[in-house]
């Protein structure tokens, strides 16, 4: 199996090694990234073999019989590396979000509909045993048809939007496209309804200051600053940004309510001030009979039955990076390329999520209810099926 990537970031090297968990006789036949030596040398320090080399992804596409792509580019780049792909018909997978603005979402929307090439899309909270098994229970019927949900994602590790490119919302779009995207994915695969409207808020009270532009943590005197990081480089980019200075970029909570056609709404909040034991991600999913409720980093989910005085607990044993999903997402992909299994996390998957979270952006910043105009049935008709 004959794989090439198109940006070679921290996210792919971690994916790549699930792969070749999976299946060691996949080969990384090429990558296309402009810092080449700095791939080049974090492939010699992990033990692969290197590839063929190209600065540009039409130089590889135009060059290399693959059987695979894989695009872990800047997310403002993520829409017009996988049209490329997508013109060549050549097995995908694509980071999230799939779109960073409504005009790339749109050209990107288009192609789906007239593409059958399949794209997995980087979604592994969805595959997680967790959701796996929220999405059984409340399939099962056991605790009514949901009709609330309240969603939570506070991040023990913030600092990353601050320290890094991530500060950029020109490259990434903003945070509710960095994270809400993955959050309202699982919720999504576990309802499977067709959201109408959404009205959202963000809010940046802690990481911004008047430190200068520029300063780093490795050229600042105040060693006892709780978001100070030693660490100065990660694939020769440099990741220690100032988080209190007026360039942060970022707002630092957010929160978003989703109504769905049914009438029924999910509330979703994310912040990225918390630390340590603070941390907690999950939800709770509400019927007349019961509630749902779960915490990826206990994975612990539990069921409250309404009118007896039952609770059932669950505590899983839980293997692999995001909480277990992504070898499940690896599997899928290699299966996919092979043609034996259909993708699990379409680019449909990947387009609704991201147009939520353009919405959600949209209303914040205009403080004005946003319609999310998605036609279920008439997405559920686009070919995403076994590529041949």
């Amino acid at each position: 199996m004959r794989l090439g990537i198109i940006g070679y970031g921290y996210r792919i090297s971690l994916f790549l090694k699930e792969l070749l968990k999976i299946n060691p006789n996949c080969q990384i036949a090429a990558i296309a990234d402009l810092n080449v030596e700095g791939v080049k040398e974090k492939l010699a320090s992990a033990g692969h073999p290197l590839p063929h080399f190209y600065t540009s992804a039409d130089a590889m596409l135009n060059s290399e019989q693959l059987d695979g792509i894989l695009i872990g580019t800047r997310c403002s780049t993520h829409t017009e590396m996988a049209l490329k792909v997508l013109q060549r018909k050549i097995p995908l997978f694509l980071e999230k979000p799939v779109s960073t603005t409504l005009q790339d979402w749109e050209r990107l929307h288009t192609a789906a509909r007239n593409n059958p090439t399949p794209v997995v899309v980087s979604f592994p909270l969805r595959f997680t045993p967790i959701v796996q098994l929220a999405k059984e229970i409340v399939e099962s019927g056991k605790i009514g048809t949901v009709e609330h949900v309240q969603a939570i994602n506070n991040v023990p590790y913030g600092g990353v939007y601050y320290h890094e490119w991530y500060r950029d919302e020109k490259e990434t779009g903003g945070l509710f496209l960095q994270k809400a995207t993955h959050d309202l994915d699982y919720i999504q695969s576990i309802l499977r309804g067709t959201p109408s409207n959404v009205c959202a808020i963000k809010s940046k009270q802690l990481f911004m200051g008047n430190k200068p532009d520029g300063l780093r943590c490795s050229a600042c005197d105040e060693t006892d600053c709780p978001e100070r990081v030693e660490i100065s480089t990660r694939f020769q980019i440099p990741i220690d940004h100032c988080c209190f200075s007026g360039s942060t970029g970022n707002e630092d909570a957010g929160t978003a309510i989703i109504q769905y056609q049914s009438g029924m709404h999910v509330s979703y909040s994310q912040n990225f001030m918390v630390r340590r034991n603070a941390q907690a991600r999950g939800g709770r999913f509400i019927g007349y009979k019961g509630t749902l409720e779960f915490d990826f980093y206990k994975n612990k989910l539990q069921v409250y039955m309404h009118h007896t005085s039952r609770v059932e607990t669950h505590n899983l044993e839980v293997k692999g990076p995001h909480f277990g999903g992504d070898p499940i997402l690896a599997k899928n992909f290699i299966n996919v390329v092979n043609g034996t299994e259909a993708t699990r996390s379409t680019l449909l998957d990947g387009l609704l999520s991201a147009l939520i979270c353009l919405k959600a952006r949209e209303a914040a910043e205009t403080k004005l209810y946003q319609s999310i105009n998605w036609d279920s049935e008439k997405e559920s008709t686009v070919h995403v099926g076994i590529f041949n």
